[in-house]
């Protein structure tokens, strides 16, 4: 079985980061403040976040943000990630499209989050914090902010939720062998936590409960910050240096997408595949098309509505423009933790709105059989989230078996599945639909 993969040279790595929001037609509309009702400020925001990562939420001018030297020396221990040709999955599906993935699943941590746990513990250590505090789904993002912490020097305290928690027990080894506390969320250990356990006593957790806990922490312990794993800007930006990876590569290859897909959980990996590709067609140069795939279990993208809602469950956040099922929605207890967010990002909501982004859900099932097709044909288990843009992958090849079409189709295998494998268990036993 064939395989090609495309690497850069240290120094093709990017230098900087790009902000999508520069380039955007429509600009997003502001955050407010959920008391006054005015847009946040640098000011405001750096309350809970390090200052440069407030900045760079904020920022709506520079395209190019640069990297700072400390950052991508961290990145270079496993940057630039390959960009395969996916030819095992091309063959097993018997497609005239050619599949192109970006390996995000071989960082240190097992998945693309650490390209913004480094930023931003960078940052926080930067401006003399000592402590940061956070929330995680399956616990790939809390797995990198502990990594980061340890690298630049600080105390990490991480809620998980609930249900992952239980879920997924090595991902809490992983988190607690960097050095950070965990906590499964909700719990009594903030007032966000005692609230809502009193009016759900078997309340699972979501995304929601673990922000507000975490928000809450950071709000009332000196010298610690808040840092966020999707959702938000400056997350997003973070994230950019893997599309900026594949659009050399694919340059390498002698190809260029036409369908960019991501799976969606709040918009990091999504928006970090695509926003490069992206700005070619806001100038008008390319016409590829962008597909989120979120589960159907949690379709803020597909089914949600588009208005102003808090990023949390206990509503300590600033208020949002955004796809949203409300920020009390309790999803059900899927495998694919880190998708199990009741809203969409600001910018990726915009493009959502504005017709730049298409988005499609994936059940549970679904995602787990195109799983294990992918891992037969290529040799890596995914991780639960990234099936989900391996199905939207699959359907979107198996359309070009119909038309005719010899499509490039690029995604994002954002992470591996090898400390997910009770969930695979699961669905071998036929337990997961």
């Amino acid at each position: 079985m064939k395989q090609k993969r495309y690497f850069l040279s240290e120094q093709d790595i990017p230098s900087c980061w790009y902000n999508v929001m520069a380039d955007m037609p429509v600009k997003p509309q502001p955050m407010l403040d959920p008391a006054t009702r005015e847009p946040v400020t640098v000011e405001s925001l750096s309350v809970l976040f390090s200052e440069e990562c407030a900045r760079q939420e904020l920022n709506m001018t520079e395209r190019w943000i640069e990297i700072p030297q400390e950052v991508r020396e961290k990145y270079t221990y496993y940057r630039s990630t390959p960009l395969v040709r996916a030819y095992g999955l091309e063959e097993a599906l018997g497609t005239k499209a050619r599949i192109y993935f970006k390996n995000e699943s071989v960082s240190p941590i097992g998945s693309h989050k650490l390209n913004s746990a480094l930023a931003q513990a960078y940052y926080c250590k930067a401006e003399g914090a000592t402590n940061v505090t956070t929330e995680t789904g399956a616990g790939q993002w809390g797995a990198a902010l502990s990594y980061a912490s340890k690298v630049f020097g600080l105390e990490a305290a991480v809620y998980q939720v609930k249900v992952s928690y239980e879920q997924k027990p090595y991902r809490r080894s992983v988190m607690q062998v960097f050095g950070a506390v965990v906590t499964p969320s909700p719990s009594m250990s903030t007032r966000a936590g005692k609230d809502i356990l009193t009016r759900t006593p078997n309340h699972q957790g979501s995304l929601g409960t673990a922000i507000s806990e975490a928000v809450e922490l950071a709000r009332m312990t000196p010298g610690c910050k808040y840092a966020l794993g999707s959702v938000m800007n400056h997350v997003t930006l973070h994230q950019t240096v893997i599309g900026l990876e594949a659009e050399k590569q694919m340059e390498m290859a002698g190809d260029y997408p036409d369908i960019v897909i991501g799976c969606f959980g709040g918009g990091s990996n999504f928006g970090g595949i695509s926003f490069p590709f992206m700005r070619h067609n806001f100038s008008g140069e390319r016409n590829t098309r962008f597909i989120a795939a979120e589960p159907a279990a949690c379709p803020k993208l597909t089914k949600g509505r588009f208005e102003y809602d808090f990023g949390d469950e206990a509503g300590y956040t600033p208020l949002l423009p955004m796809f949203t099922l409300g920020h009390d929605f309790q999803p059900s207890n899927i495998h694919a933790g880190g998708l199990r967010y009741h809203g969409a990002g600001t910018v990726v909501s915009q493009l959502m709105k504005d017709g730049w982004v298409e988005a499609v859900d994936i059940e549970q099932k679904e995602s787990f059989e195109a799983g294990c097709l992918f891992a037969k044909a290529e040799g890596i288990i995914p991780a639960p989230e990234s099936c989900h843009a391996i199905a939207a992958t699959i359907r979107e090849a198996m359309k070009c078996n119909e038309t005719g079409e010899e499509k490039v189709i690029l995604f994002n295998l954002s992470g591996h599945g090898l400390i997910d494998m009770t969930a695979y268990d699961q669905f071998l036993a036929g337990n997961v639909h």
